[in-house]
């Protein structure tokens, strides 16, 4: 009989019963969203708010806003107050992405609960990044409530990102899948960039690196609007290029990310085409659809569908580089790159931020063949793995 696995508990809810003395007795800010529950589907902002009566004194929001009413891009959240509380909430996806003085004065400590996806370009730990520099320029403490990397702490694709391509899809040389936690990352880059920041972290327990969000017994409360299922982040690593081109990536559809293609996409020519890239942990199937909105609003698209078969074997990223390589072959007068701006970044072509490497665009446009741009997802894992040593919390 196998031996019984620890009870899986959140940081949020190791802090409310346990809580640490960086909280105990601070005036507090919560950096939090719509996903920020514990198992009960509470909110953490209700929870910490009656844990410690009258300390929880503003609250923070991430893109797509407090509750991810805010769709794409570059839609920004308005500050407001919440509406229970009275408290401030203010938006850290707005004029500035940066918490100000002001926003910080009388705060002691800024706690954040924010599930990741495991994503470089998800732009939650770049959030996170921005407060460790606000916060230790202010003199605030940082307090980490971590959460799982949904997709898990054991594969990493991609190399680390080019430092000439920092944006805010990627501020710190972080591979597109770089498997930590939220609270590892904001160990890793607090370090490694030299922030400086006084940060703590409450680690979950119960989670080990090779647990995906299905293996945890916990329903998936969507962190933004476009990934309504754990399904959707296993493929995000890769699908998420297609933001840099003019193919859909599934906006306007009830499964985003899971399906992707275009009015003049032949789903079946397609599928031959990718044949190199194919493996048996990604089962991707002829497909079309018709969006609601986004690219191609009310027009039958041609495509794939995606289906993680063996989610731990998963290298979505790997995937999605072949297939902008077999759009550009086999649709040259059709396809294209997405032009700036794209998440402020006025200057570079979206899909050289994504990708953080310029060499993936030079050679689908040179026409190299799916496998061929596929190996450019390459990662040096050993050297991640060893760069990050130090920041990790949790057991293989």
């Amino acid at each position: 009989m196998p031996p019984s696995r620890p009870a899986f508990r959140l940081g949020l809810e190791v802090a409310l019963e346990d809580p640490p003395e960086a909280l105990r007795h601070a005036r507090f800010g919560l950096l939090c969203n719509q996903a920020s529950l514990d198992a009960g589907f509470r909110c953490a902002h209700a929870l910490l708010g009656a844990r410690f009566p009258g300390h929880l004194r503003a609250l923070f929001t991430p893109q797509h806003g407090l509750f991810g009413e805010e769709q794409d891009n570059m839609i920004e959240s308005p500050h407001g107050r919440d509406p229970e509380t009275g408290i401030p909430v203010h938006s850290l996806y707005a004029a500035t992405r940066k918490p100000s003085a002001e926003q910080l004065k009388g705060l002691d400590l800024l706690v954040v609960d924010l599930q990741d996806v495991g994503t470089r370009v998800y732009t939650y730990v770049w959030t996170l990044m921005l407060c460790l520099e606000a916060c230790a320029a202010a003199g605030v403490e940082v307090l980490v409530l971590d959460r799982p990397n949904p997709i898990g702490g054991r594969l990493v694709e991609g190399p680390p990102l080019s430092p000439a391509l920092r944006s805010f899809v990627g501020l710190h040389p972080v591979p597109m899948r770089h498997g930590l936690t939220l609270g590892e990352a904001a160990r890793h880059i607090n370090r490694s960039a030299g922030l400086g920041a006084r940060l703590h972290v409450v680690p979950m327990q119960g989670w080990r690196r090779d647990l995906l969000w299905g293996d945890l017994g916990r329903t998936w409360v969507p962190t933004s609007p476009n990934l309504p299922r754990h399904e959707g982040a296993l493929v995000y690593p890769g699908q998420v290029l297609l933001e840099g081109t003019n193919v859909s990536e599934g906006r306007g559809t009830t499964t985003p990310f899971e399906v992707c293609g275009a009015p003049w996409v032949d789903p079946h020519r397609l599928l031959r085409e990718l044949e190199p890239v194919l493996d048996d942990a990604l089962v991707v199937r002829p497909y079309r659809f018709r969006p609601t909105f986004h690219k191609f609003h009310g027009e039958s698209c041609g495509g794939l569908y995606l289906h993680p078969r063996e989610p731990h074997a998963v290298r979505s990223y790997r995937f999605s580089l072949g297939l902008l390589a077999a759009l550009r072959r086999l649709w040259p007068e059709h396809f294209a790159w997405r032009p700036p701006p794209y998440e402020y970044e006025a200057v570079h072509a979206p899909i050289d931020i994504l990708t953080g490497d310029p060499g993936v665009r030079s050679a689908v446009d040179a026409g190299a063949a799916p496998a061929e741009v596929a190996r450019l997802g390459a990662a040096d894992a050993k050297a991640w793995w060893s760069a990050v040593a130090e920041d990790l919390l949790y057991p293989a």
